[in-house]
């Protein structure tokens, strides 16, 4: 297991609020604290579990080849759109849909094709606009904001595109590859 600086940052974030609540309010508080965060743990590693799963087996039944075809630097604006269709068909929240992007990026998918796939996937979630978007805001309004967001993936990862090629925005080599 390698940590990156991000890592290092938030364990240092934790301690130092861990501390400043012990500091505050006490040894009560700060067991409290942790007891809330092992029940967060517990509700969301069901989710994360399968959603590493997930990632995990994409990598294993699409080859890095392919990937690499279908979501990498050369796969242009075909790229994008399937990036897109395959965001706004992945349901649940971000603890299945990141690990999918994670795999997609150590397997090859380059910038454009995952901020598309995220941006999607927020935007045009089939799953979202079934069960909460049509039965709460009518037809109307889910038509509307569904129509109106529906460019904005494929806007979004030829931006992602050229920042990426930018030199302040490179990206480093994908992790685990």
């Amino acid at each position: 297991m390698k940590f990156a600086g991000t890592d290092f940052i938030f364990i240092g974030f934790a301690i130092s609020l861990g501390a400043l609540c012990y500091a505050t309010s006490g040894a009560v508080a700060l067991r409290q604290a942790l007891v809330q965060t092992m029940s967060l743990l517990l509700a969301v590693l069901p989710q994360l579990a399968g959603g590493l799963l997930i990632g995990g087996l994409i990598k294993q039944l699409i080859s890095k080849d392919k990937i690499t075809a279908l979501l990498g630097a050369n796969s242009g604006m075909r790229g994008l759109f399937i990036a897109t269709t395959a965001g706004s068909l992945t349901p649940g929240g971000p603890f299945m849909s990141f690990p999918i992007v994670f795999a997609l990026w150590t397997a090859g998918a380059e910038a454009g094709a995952l901020v598309a796939y995220v941006t999607a996937w927020a935007l045009l979630g089939f799953v979202k606009l079934v069960v909460w978007e049509l039965p709460l805001m009518g037809f109307e309004f889910a038509w509307i904001r569904f129509l109106v967001s529906l460019p904005l993936p494929i806007v979004a990862g030829v931006l992602a595109r050229r920042l990426a090629r930018m030199r302040a925005f490179q990206m480093k080599d994908h992790p685990g590859s």
